[in-house]
């Protein structure tokens, strides 16, 4: 396979020397080193199958009662199962759960009875269990959910960033979990790209600084200490730049773009000491990132000095013979992957997979020391995470789970995320105005998380919590609901009771429309079209008509286009995907209670064909003639930039 990568090394990114100042040398931790000798130690006394074993990771659907994706409910642990998977197979990870959040008293049972079946096998090595808990263990019912990255890096609060990850590591380890699925460190580039608001946002200085926050927060000091998690960076590499727009398609990127705009954000929290590592899905430049050798091993490994675990993203090890077609059956498919640099597959369902490794070994198609190589790092990552002698520790002994405490800093990073993208002097609303309140993410705890919350589309209400408030409810709470009207107006994307909104807004000192996006996650999130459905343009155009202030307040987790309603608004304010305590926020921010002071994190788009950076080079603002300035050194025109191409620009990146 020819090697992707050409440049030199000194050129490895654009912000090096910055971004290696910041790290402290705390991360990896001290003990690194010893755990990696305990691991080498230890596996010098396992078999083959002890070693396949660990680098196979299942979904808890393996070992449940009823089938993956069909579980049975109540969720029943299947004794027969554990058996089969976690002795007679030594499978050594474990992720996710079975459609939908746990209780605390659910993960009580479940992961001490999967810890106690993984020390029957002969080696003893106890199970690593991953989650998903990127904004929050919101997979644990009752956690404190915080906004999400997207709304997080709106904040440009490295401080926030940090306290998300202490909380949300806190919470997880009180379930259990030792493993976090976070940060996402891929460049939100690209709005099309449906996980656009898994991101930090499209600049690469403030992206890296949250990041590294979120890790540090992860993972403290210490891995072994009961309130840390191992964080587990993703998607590396290139993933959230498809081609198409579409989730998990081909990435064409040149090897300076990739350097200078994919790779920082990963060195900066490699430089952290982040433990493990996601491998993206997609392809760059033709080649699956999952068997690329040059990327997984000479950039990652020998470049960035990453010396974590790296694991796949789900079931990808499978697809590079049904979806890329570059294996010639699934055997093959892992000859590829493992020999590229894949530590451990998340399967996460084919009980062929350990079979199959152990056969390509004994066939020397996978050299042992691969195997081994492999099996140092998944056993090293579990002696930092302390699981040898703490495979999880007391659940009752974490009262701060869901405390007060910690929503109030889920609540603060709500209201630091608000951004107030226009303002004609219309607010702050005062605390008598009468009201209409509109529009289909008005009433919906869903849409202020939107994915990867209690469930993986985030759109199932009845496993989210009924005690917090919309923005419609928070409204209520700061008015009386006597001075609120409320009429839904539209869906997501069909007119409900347009004329009902309409009326109602008459005589009103304001009409709220929240518009936007309801929740969705990966390729169920993927769009043809940037625009906002035609029903919520008609919804604020009618309303405009009455004379009544109309105030947008956006929840998306990417730009849609607004650029005909914009015009007819008073005010819009950014709230984005703010999280469980969202209502509250955007209620502050509307009635004066809090000065909104979020920034955008990304460029917002006017046109659905102009998806512009905001550190575009000059180049892209050509004014339509070739003559140069006339002036040495004059700057190119910015009017298309300022008037044509954007409604609201990000801001430069901070000086700090």
């Amino acid at each position: 396979m020819k090697k992707l990568l050409l440049l030199p090394a000194l050129f490895i990114l654009a912000f090096s020397g910055a971004l290696q100042a910041q790290n402290d040398g705390s991360l990896p931790s001290a003990t690194f080193a010893q755990s990696q000798q305990k691991a080498k130690a230890l596996l010098a006394t396992l078999t083959l199958d002890d070693k396949v074993g660990e680098m196979t990771q299942y979904a808890i659907d393996m070992l449940c009662e009823g089938q993956p994706y069909n579980v049975k409910e109540p969720l029943a642990l299947d004794k027969v199962k554990m058996q089969k998977l976690l002795v007679d197979l030594r499978v050594g990870s474990i992720l996710n759960v079975a459609g939908h959040a746990f209780t605390l008293e659910q993960w009580e049972h479940i992961i001490p009875a999967i810890q106690a079946f993984a020390r029957q096998k002969a080696s003893g090595i106890p199970v690593l269990y991953g989650i998903d808990a990127i904004h929050g263990a919101n997979y644990t019912a009752g956690s404190t959910l915080f906004p999400q990255e997207i709304s997080l890096a709106a904040t440009w609060n490295p401080v926030l960033a940090q306290k998300m990850g202490e909380v949300t590591a806190y919470e997880a380890r009180a379930s259990g979990l030792p493993w976090n699925f976070s940060p996402v460190l891929d460049m939100g580039r690209d709005p099309r790209w449906p996980r656009f608001w898994e991101t930090l946002g499209e600049d690469v200085f403030l992206a890296s600084r949250m990041g590294e926050s979120i890790v540090k927060g992860y993972q403290g000091s210490g891995l072994s200490n009961r309130n840390t998690v191992a964080a587990c960076l993703k998607h590396f590499l290139g993933y959230s730049f498809p081609l198409t727009g579409k989730d998990r398609t081909q990435a064409w990127i040149p090897e300076r773009q990739l350097r200078e705009y994919f790779v920082p954000t990963f060195q900066a929290a490699v430089n952290a000491g982040a433990l493990t590592v996601m491998i993206n899905s997609g392809e760059i430049n033709g080649v699956p990132v999952h068997c690329n050798p040059a990327i997984l091993k000479d950039l990652l490994r020998d470049e960035m000095g990453f010396k974590g675990l790296a694991v796949t993203d789900w079931e990808d090890i499978s697809y590079l013979y049904t979806r890329h077609f570059v294996a010639k059956d699934y055997k093959d498919a892992i000859r590829l992957a493992i020999n590229a640099g894949i530590d451990m597959a998340m399967v996460p369902t084919d009980i062929r997979f350990p079979v199959l490794l152990k056969e390509l070994v004994e066939e020397g198609e996978i050299p042992m020391s691969r195997i081994d190589e492999a099996v140092t790092r998944i056993l090293t990552v579990k002696y930092e995470l302390g699981l040898f002698e703490h495979p999880y520790f007391p659940f009752n002994t974490y009262p701060d789970f869901g405390s007060p405490e910690h929503i109030e800093a889920a609540f603060g990073a709500a209201k630091e995320a608000m951004v107030l993208l226009k303002n004609d002097g219309v607010l702050p609303l005062s605390k008598q105005a009468n009201v209409l309140v509109t529009g289909p993410t008005a009433n919906s705890i869903l849409a202020l998380n939107s994915g990867w919350s209690r469930t993986w589309q985030g759109n199932d209400s009845k496993w989210h919590e009924t005690n917090k408030k919309t923005i419609l409810t928070a409204i209520e709470d700061k008015l009386g609901k006597e001075h609120v009207s409320y009429i839904e107006g539209t869906s997501f994307d069909k007119i409900i009771d347009i004329q009902k909104a309409v009326e109602a807004a008459k005589g009103k000192d304001a009409a709220i429309v929240c518009i936007g996006e309801m929740p969705y996650c990966e390729t169920p999130g993927n769009i043809d079209d940037l625009g906002l459905p035609q029903a919520q343009l008609d919804l604020v155009a009618a309303i405009a008509k009455t004379g009544t202030p109309v105030i947008l307040v956006l929840v998306e987790g990417r730009p849609r286009i607004l650029n005909t309603i914009e015009p007819l608004a008073n005010a819009v304010l950014g709230a984005f995907l703010p999280g469980n305590e969202g209502g509250r926020a955007a209620a502050e921010v509307l009635f004066g209670d809090y000065n909104p002071n979020g920034k955008l994190p990304f460029t917002y788009p006017r046109y659905a064909h102009s998806l512009m950076t905001y550190d575009h080079k000059a180049t892209d603002l050509n004014s339509g003639t070739d003559r140069p300035p006339s002036l040495p050194g004059r700057k190119a025109p910015r009017t298309a930039f300022a008037n044509g191409s954007m409604v609201f620009r990000m801001r430069g990146r901070p000086s700090t």
